[in-house]
C-alpha cells in the first residue's frame, strides 16, 4: 500500500519481470519501471543464453525486449514503463524516431528513452508532437535538463521525464544529488511539464535524499527497495538549516556555543567510556 504522504513516484530499475513481481510483493505497489539494454542483458533468460555463447540477432533481441516489456506492463498496467532505443554515436534522429514509434506501440503505458543528444532531442520532439511520451536519459548537467525542457514545450505533464544519473556523477567525484537539487530549482519556475526522475541510485542514502528533495520520481534496483522496506518505508522530511551571517572576528567567548546535541553527545560518549572501565 502506497503511503498517503509520499509525493514521489517509485519505479523499479530492472529488466526482469520476476523482480517486478518481487518488488510488488515487497512494497504492495509500483508506479513504474525503467529498463535499458544493460538491464535486459542481465535478464536471467538473456544471461543464460549469452553464457552458452548464443548471441541474439538484431531481430531476436528486439523480439525478446518486446516480450519482456509486455510482461512488465501486464504487472504494472497503471504505471509507466521506460523502453530504451538503440543508439550509438552515429544513430540518426530519424532512426531513433522510427525505433521509438515502434516501441511505443508495444504497450499502452510506454515512455521512450532517448539520450540527451541532438538526434535524441530531435526524435523526442517528433514523438511529443504525435502525442507519445519520452524519458530523456543520461542527464549529467543542468544545461542538458534545460534543453529537455525547451525541446519538449507543449507536452502534457506526465509525458516527459528527465533522468539525471546521480551515481555516475558520484563515480567521478561530483555530488550527483546536487544536480537533482539544481534541476528541481530550475524547473520550479516553469510549467511543470517535465518530471525529474532520479536515476543511477546506488544506495539507500541516495534514495532517501531524493525523497527528501521530493524528486518527482525515483528509480532504484530491487536491493534498495528491499532496504527501504526493511527500514520501515522512511519518508524523510529534513528541515533546512538556514545560513547565518556571523562575523568570525570576535573572541570565542562572544559566540553562543550551547547546543542540546553537543550535551547529549558528551553524555553518551562519557557513559560508553565508563562502561569500559572496571
Amino acid at each position: 500500500m502506497k503511503p498517503g504522504n509520499l509525493k514521489t513516484k517509485i519505479f523499479l530499475d530492472s529488466g526482469d519481470p520476476q523482480e517486478t513481481q518481487e518488488a510488488l510483493n515487497i512494497l504492495g505497489y509500483l508506479d513504474g519501471q525503467t529498463t535499458n539494454p544493460t538491464l535486459i542483458s542481465k535478464n536471467p533468460q538473456a544471461k543464460e543464453r549469452l553464457e552458452r555463447g548464443d548471441k541474439f540477432t538484431k531481430e531476436e533481441i528486439f523480439t525478446f525486449y518486446k516480450k519482456v516489456i509486455k510482461e512488465i506492463s501486464a504487472l504494472i498496467p497503471e504505471g509507466s514503463i521506460s523502453i530504451e532505443v538503440y543508439a550509438d554515436a552515429k544513430t540518426s534522429a530519424d532512426d531513433m524516431y522510427i525505433q521509438g514509434k515502434e516501441m511505443f506501440s508495444w504497450i499502452p503505458n510506454a515512455h521512450i528513452k532517448y539520450p540527451i543528444t541532438s538526434p535524441g532531442l530531435s526524435a523526442a520532439k517528433r514523438l511529443i508532437r504525435e502525442g507519445m511520451r519520452v524519458n530523456m536519459t543520461l542527464c549529467f548537467s543542468q544545461e542538458q535538463a534545460a534543453a529537455v525542457y525547451a525541446a519538449t514545450k507543449g507536452a502534457k505533464k506526465g509525458d516527459v521525464f528527465v533522468s539525471p544519473f546521480v551515481g555516475r556523477l558520484d563515480d567521478k567525484g561530483e555530488n550527483g544529488m546536487d544536480l537533482i537539487t539544481n534541476i528541481l530549482r530550475m524547473y520550479n519556475g516553469g510549467d511543470g511539464h517535465v518530471e525529474v526522475l532520479t536515476a543511477s541510485v546506488r544506495s539507500l542514502e541516495h534514495f532517501l535524499y531524493a525523497l527528501n528533495l521530493e524528486s518527482n520520481i525515483i528509480t532504484a534496483p530491487l536491493s534498495i527497495l528491499k532496504e527501504w522496506k526493511e527500514a520501515g518505508i522512511i519518508i524523510p522530511r529534513l528541515k533546512t538549516i538556514e545560513y547565518l551571517k556571523i562575523a568570525i572576528s570576535k573572541p570565542w567567548t562572544g559566540y553562543n556555543i550551547a547546543h542540546e546535541l553537543t550535551e547529549k553527545g558528551i553524555k553518551k560518549f562519557s557513559n560508553d567510556w565508563n562502561e569500559l572501565i572496571k
